[in-house]
């Protein structure tokens, strides 16, 4: 597995024994859980309109993947919100 540079910190720690994993509490399991569900939930639904030559490329790419296109297109929305995408300038 590729770990990025934060993610390999934090296995070398624990490998080194420098770090521990401790068991969540009650609370905060119950916490993840709420955000977990919370996060999955799609409660929105829009229209939108596409030149045709990128709907077609959208449902390439998600079959190439294995996904639903709509799934796709979702996560690069979420990508692009979360700073993950960004736009290329000149």
């Amino acid at each position: 597995m590729k770990y990025d540079k934060e993610e390999k910190t934090i296995v070398d720690a624990y490998e080194k024994g420098t770090m521990k994993l401790s068991k969540p509490s009650k609370k905060e399991i119950e916490t993840i859980k709420a955000t977990a569900k919370k996060t999955l939930v799609k409660d929105r639904r829009i229209t939108i309109r596409l030149y045709d030559h990128d709907y077609q490329g959208i449902q390439k790419k998600a079959i190439e993947m294995g996904i639903p296109y709509q799934t796709l297109i979702s996560g690069i929305i979420q990508r692009y919100i979360e700073g993950d995408l960004t736009t290329k300038t000149g």
